[in-house]
């Protein structure tokens, strides 16, 4: 397989907006935006929803919002978006899976 073969992924993200004016959306895009700059293409997006943790590990953030993207890139775009999503506070957690 080449370098510059793209794959097929699909990314869990868990947001967290509390405090903050960003809507769900908003942070959507932006994560949108960090897939971009790592090469990849946007495919589809899925709000989940709000659901709560199976194991709180802090009292003042039992639920969060999940959206699941679909999205095609190079090899190196899983772990070069954790990265970049890495200092942005809207992105609670991140799973990135070959699909």
């Amino acid at each position: 397989m080449s370098a510059t073969a793209t794959r097929n992924y699909l990314a869990t993200f868990i947001l967290d907006n509390r405090g903050k004016e960003e809507t769900v959306e908003q942070i959507v895009e932006v994560v949108k935006t960090e897939i971009a700059a790592v090469s990849g293409t946007v495919e589809s997006v899925e709000n989940i929803g709000r659901k709560d943790f199976a194991r709180v590990t802090d009292d003042k953030f039992p639920a969060a919002s999940y959206v699941q993207i679909k999205f095609s890139g190079p090899s190196s775009a899983p772990s070069a978006l954790k990265e970049r999503l890495r200092l942005k506070h809207s992105v609670y957690r991140a799973l990135v899976q070959a699909a």
